[in-house]
């Protein structure tokens, strides 16, 4: 009951965010304004379509209806969450927590369950929100022609930080209603030990640290993929 309460309130929100980006965008002039100011110089960057890291410049862009439905949809139901939540959930049952769910298979798989619907949701409402002022939910990397210092530099800063509609790095408060909206409305499919404050404040941390790491591994991973499978870049 609780999963399919869950997976509910995922997909009820997939139309949400394709509504709020529409009623959402206003005519904009495009400057070229500094999206990502590295080393006291202003780069400019433009997504291409249908990608969530991308490291063209280019006079800036805002994202689009189906561009956030895209980022949505891979952060959601992709490798990255499907994947990434096994980890967490293989810890939990290590840990027996919450004991309600018990250390067995069964246990796991509520666990994993949990974790995947909590980031869906969690992307959904960033996504959705964002829409509402026009946050870019998505990663830009600095690319490895920017000394590695401040390479880590960045993926620390966009966790906190999200490009607006004009390109101009601003709070991700979006980001921040969403890690803190999920945590606390994830309770209603979670296992009582697991809905105390203590435990929801908790959540909240870890998705900034997650969060973190998944910017790491958008910079890093492209170029070590690279250098392991002896790869050119791929034309975005």
């Amino acid at each position: 009951m609780r999963l399919t309460t869950a997976l509910f309130t995922t997909i009820a929100l997939t139309p949400l965010i394709a509504f709020a980006q529409t009623a959402a965008v206003l005519p904009v002039a495009v400057a070229p304004i500094a999206a990502m100011p590295l080393e006291n110089e202003s780069v400019n960057i433009i997504p291409a379509p249908d990608v969530d890291v991308v490291i063209e410049q280019a006079p800036w862009q805002p994202i689009s209806a189906s561009q956030r439905l895209s980022w949505f949809s891979k952060r959601s139901f992709g490798l990255s969450n499907m994947v990434g939540s096994i980890p967490a959930a293989a810890w939990n049952t290590g840990l027996d927590h919450p004991h309600e769910a018990g250390p067995h298979w069964s246990g796991f798989g509520e666990r994993y369950g949990v974790a995947v619907s909590t980031t869906a949701l969690s992307n959904g409402l960033e996504a959705g929100i964002g829409a509402a002022w026009g946050e870019d939910p998505r990663y830009f990397r600095a690319g490895p022609a920017v000394r590695f210092k401040s390479r880590l530099g960045h993926t620390v800063k966009w966790t906190f930080m999200a490009p607006n509609r004009d390109g101009e790095l601003r709070p991700a408060y979006a980001r921040y209603m969403a890690y803190t909206g999920s945590s606390f409305i994830s309770d209603a499919w979670r296992e009582p030990s697991d809905t105390s404050i203590g435990n929801e404040l908790g959540r909240i941390g870890i998705s900034f640290f997650g969060r973190m790491g998944a910017n790491a591994c958008d910079e890093f991973w492209p170029d070590a993929k690279r250098k392991l499978f002896h790869r050119a870049p791929k034309d975005n």
